[in-house]
């Protein structure tokens, strides 16, 4: 069985780094997309919360701005003022989710190159204006690509536009609560509402734990990693217990450009496929590996179950 391959093999078949180097303490960089949420900010009387407790976490975030939501419930509130706030403040970095979130392996390298382009239109005005650039491109889906030819071609598309690809390690799904937060808070069950956000805090910190297995077996240190979530409700009222539950696990929390300093970053991709999977997946020359670790995620049935009965 796959699962039954022993720690010993994975670390063997995994890039060995030094334990030294600075690289002892736990941390992680906060990355969040689809920003600016435009419909939970008409909803919320022109107020973006997240941003709001983002600034009283007083911790440095990564943006990705996804255009196109400014054209979305515009006739409610300056949604490009919004954008403002958020490419303006001093602990944000700024980076490209295109204008219309397109999925590259749908619809091919002439569109998508389009919607990278679009993607930037506003955000390249507003961040010139204060001394910021946009560096940092993140797919849509984290969709590369279908095959090696297609992620060749957009990785030299990027280059000549002066991006660079964004990464992350940990992911855990938060799309997947909100949709299912939100619903119980549309009927204004608040009990199972805060059930749900309990529970997404929970899933979010056994990733990290096993990511910090993975980190320790295969390159035998902690790693910079960096969390993916969105701009949505349920980060706008958990992302404060989820920030405190690290800190109490000796998390520090550090800027995008501090987590791309870590080397793991430089490795070369050995997985060429559409499917938005984690870095530390990506980087695995071995299949069977790869969906060994894969298999070994925690368990997130009971969320997966509820979402999918809300398409029902």
């Amino acid at each position: 069985m796959v699962k039954s391959i022993s720690i010993n093999v994975l670390i063997l078949c995994g890039l060995v780094f030094s334990c030294g180097n600075g690289y002892g303490q736990k941390t992680v960089s906060i990355t969040i997309d689809d920003v600016p949420n435009t419909r939970i900010y008409s909803a919320n009387n022109c107020h973006s919360k997240l941003l709001s407790v983002l600034d009283s976490l007083h911790i440095p975030v990564a943006i990705f701005i996804n255009e196109g939501l400014l054209k979305k419930y515009e006739a409610d509130c300056d949604n490009q003022a919004l954008l403002t706030q958020w490419i303006s403040h001093k602990h944000v970095t700024a980076g490209n989710h295109t204008c219309n979130h397109s999925r590259y392996s749908e619809v091919g390298l002439d569109a998508f190159t389009f919607d990278i382009i679009q993607g930037a239109q506003r955000s390249n005005t507003i961040a010139d204006s204060l001394g910021k650039e946009l560096r940092h491109f993140r797919f849509p889906y984290n969709d590369l690509g279908a095959d090696s030819l297609a992620h060749v071609q957009i990785d030299s598309v990027l280059t000549s536009l002066g991006y660079r690809i964004s990464p992350f390690t940990i992911e855990s799904s938060d799309w997947m609560f909100n949709a299912v937060y939100e619903y119980y808070l549309q009927f204004n069950d608040t009990i199972k509402a805060a059930e749900i956000g309990r529970m997404y805090v929970d899933i979010t910190l056994q990733y990290f734990h096993f990511y910090d297995s993975l980190s320790q077996q295969v390159y035998q240190r902690p790693v910079k990693h960096i969390y993916l979530c969105h701009d949505n409700r349920l980060n706008s009222d958990y992302m404060p217990m989820l920030v405190d539950k690290l800190k109490a696990e000796s998390y520090a929390f550090i800027s995008y450009d501090d987590a791309l300093t870590d080397p793991i970053y430089l490795q070369q991709a050995n997985y060429f496929k559409k499917w938005g999977i984690s870095w530390f997946y990506r980087w695995m020359d071995d299949p069977s590996m790869r969906r060994a670790w894969m298999e070994a995620e925690p368990e997130t049935v009971e969320i997966e179950q509820l979402f999918e009965a809300l398409d029902k």
